[in-house]
């Protein structure tokens, strides 16, 4: 792309405002604040032409009540070579509001364009809708993974994943939860300026990258909707009863249903099979555990279901992400001490 890169950045009444203006500082300061703090001459022309730019144009208040007043209207002069749709809050299980409809036909006809599209957060909706992601890979924060995924089964969610590149050349991105705005404005300032200038960027804002991806973050608490009531009645009794040593069989012979009218039922209902729920469940109980006390991990492990612990070190680690020593020692350190 061509310097000055002519980038829009996606503003709505439901846009994250902390994410976009975060963007457009960090987009300002490449080739200036590194340079002014090291007494160079900075960079004579931005890399980035960065704007704020909504549907009409017109000031607006944030979905915390602030009002924004954006540079221009999304189809004005210069037409991007790069856009980036922040966190979007909705009910993505309504229709898109109107506004954001509107922005979704926008994204598909300038990625037809050539534009480079990206997202952060819940703004991966935003592609979806537009159909870019037909058929590709994508990212999303976890919490509305499997929301995107049942509206576009085209699309194949990476809710592990921060970033999932894809399309030709690379031309949509998107990034996990809403901190992994960072992520992907340093991706694009090493992609489309250079490496150096990223770092650089990335000293002067004191940003880190989450390089250990996003399950250690998320729930795996299962919370899709349906009206089965045998099932939920399960579910609420396996919340309770996790930890016996046969959950499920004892679940099956309470419903009262043969095993196999069981699973079947369970899996259409929750969209896993009763093993992987109560597994779920159990890892986000030692998550829980690992956060606040100091039992040994073994010890946990035996308290959550399971009777081997290298049994729980595996089912952990392929959950979370990580170890669940690693993990510990990363949520641990948000602990006040009484003490102090």
């Amino acid at each position: 792309m061509q310097i000055p890169i002519k980038t829009v950045v996606i503003g709505s009444p439901h846009v994250g405002t902390a994410v976009a203006f975060s963007i457009l500082d960090v987009l300002a300061s490449v080739g200036r604040d590194w340079e002014l703090l090291h007494g160079v001459t900075p960079s004579p022309k931005p890399y980035f032409q960065a704007s704020l730019r909504t549907l009409d144009g017109a000031p607006y208040l944030d979905v915390n009540g602030r009002k924004v007043t954006p540079d221009d209207r999304i189809d004005a002069e210069p037409l991007p070579d790069l856009v980036i749709v922040p966190d979007i809050h909705a009910d993505f299980s309504q229709p898109l509001p109107k506004d954001l409809a509107g922005l979704a036909d926008w994204i598909a006809k300038i990625h037809a364009t050539g534009a480079t599209v990206t997202s952060i957060c819940s703004g991966t909706f935003l592609l979806a809708a537009s159909g870019v992601l037909d058929g590709k890979e994508a990212t999303t924060h976890w919490g509305v993974a499997d929301t995107i995924s049942s509206q576009f089964p085209d699309i194949r969610i990476r809710k592990e994943r921060i970033l999932c590149p894809a399309g030709e050349g690379h031309n949509l991105i998107t990034a996990g939860g809403a901190s992994s705005w960072a992520d992907l404005i340093l991706y694009l300032i090493a992609r489309l300026v250079d490496p150096e200038a990223a770092r650089r960027v990335a000293k002067v804002w004191l940003l880190n990258t989450h390089n250990d991806g996003q399950l250690n973050f998320a729930s795996l608490a299962n919370a899709r909707q349906h009206e089965d009531k045998i099932i939920t009645d399960a579910q609420v009794w396996l919340s309770e009863n996790y930890m016996n040593a046969s959950p499920v069989t004892e679940a099956v012979e309470r419903s009262g249903m043969s095993a196999r009218g069981f699973l079947r039922r369970f899996r259409r209902a929750t969209g896993q099979s009763p093993a992987e729920y109560i597994q779920c469940l159990r890892i986000e109980e030692a998550k829980q555990l690992l956060e606040t006390t100091q039992m040994a991990i073994d010890d946990i492990a035996n308290d959550v279901g399971y009777s081997e612990p290298s049994s729980f070190r595996s089912a952990f680690r392929k959950h979370v992400g990580m170890s669940a020593s690693v993990y510990r020692r990363k949520w641990q350190a948000l602990n006040v001490s009484a003490a102090k």
